[in-house]
């Protein structure tokens, strides 16, 4: 089976599983071919741990999750040494990171330094304790959760270490006729289970299938007014006064060049999962809030106004034109 016919299916198979969420699956999607990670930001209970949970079930390769407290050390993510008595040595025990797909989750309830391990890794793909380094998996796929109800005693993630996730993906609740839904999926998985009956059998996608899909979406087609599209939309949020004083107002810091990289990559997953052989200005749009959301700081008078994040990109996105 070819590649992208493997992981649409994958993402069909996501969507009958995880309802009313369709944004967050094929974002979760785009994070494992874009090769990064995802932060998902919700209210509880809107299954951001049953995704990356039915995900890992879909593809070859192992599931952890990491419930953060403020409790929690770095040698809980990464790992210690024990002392072996029979060999009369330590040993380096591996931590939950070396797994393939993580959830860490509510991250932002951790201390600084906790969150520094996990980043770490994210970021060089190896841990280092002592004198040794260890390699990550060449699947590594974080998604890291925030609960934005309760703020009391959290750690909120610094702007450079937020630069590191490929997207940051709010998600809300989903519609009526969604909620009906995951009522019926639910009784019907109970039912399932009560009566050991099969549920519909996952896909089973490799990981070379993964690697491919991944070269194949580097070599999609992107034609030169897209690209500038791209660098244009970057260079807006560094130089907002050319766009107009309302935004030079709101915005302090723009995006740094893992920005145009990262919206480069998203664009042409995107692409690549609407079963196009080519790039267009739809895709960069499509994927734009969630790759720029966490990599812009906008400025005091923003936050007096009422004015977020996404209302400042939808207003750079109205004024740089496309070509």
């Amino acid at each position: 089976m070819h590649y992208r016919e493997q992981l649409l299916n994958l993402q069909a198979w996501l969507s009958e599983q995880i309802l009313g969420q369709e944004e967050l699956v094929n974002r979760l999607l785009i994070a494992l071919l874009g090769d990064g990670h995802l932060l998902v930001e919700g209210a509880p209970g809107l299954a951001k741990t049953k995704a990356i949970k039915t995900l890992a079930q879909g593809i070859e390769g192992d599931f952890h999750r990491i419930q953060f407290t403020p409790d929690l050390l770095p040698t809980d993510i990464t790992g210690t040494e024990i002392y072996r008595a029979e060999e009369g040595s330590f040993k380096f025990q591996k931590g939950p990171i070396f797994h393939n797909l993580i959830l860490a989750d509510e991250i932002n309830r951790a201390p600084a330094k906790v969150q520094s391990a996990l980043l770490e890794g994210m970021g060089e793909r190896q841990v280092s304790f002592g004198r040794q380094t260890f390699a990550l998996p060449e699947l590594f796929l974080v998604m890291a959760t925030q609960n934005p109800i309760e703020q009391e005693g959290t750690y909120p993630l610094p702007e450079a270490q937020l630069d590191r996730f490929l997207m940051h993906v709010n998600i809300d609740y989903p519609d009526a006729a969604s909620e009906r839904d995951i009522l019926h999926l639910v009784r019907n998985e109970s039912l399932s289970e009560l009566s050991h009956l099969d549920q519909s059998a996952a896909p089973q996608v490799t990981q070379a299938a993964v690697f491919g899909a991944r070269k194949e979406i580097l070599e999609i087609h992107m034609a030169p007014v897209v690209e500038e599209y791209m660098v244009q939309l970057t260079m807006a949020t560094r130089a907002p006064q050319n766009y107009g004083d309302d935004l030079a107002n709101w915005l302090d810091y723009g995006a740094s060049p893992r920005g145009t990289i990262s919206l480069d990559i998203c664009a042409r997953a995107n692409a690549w999962l609407m079963d196009r052989n080519f790039v267009s200005p739809d895709d960069v749009q499509a994927v734009f809030h969630d790759v720029f959301r966490h990599r812009i700081i906008i400025s005091f008078e923003a936050e007096a106004e009422g004015v977020d994040a996404d209302t400042v990109l939808d207003t750079l996105m109205a004024r740089v034109a496309v070509g």
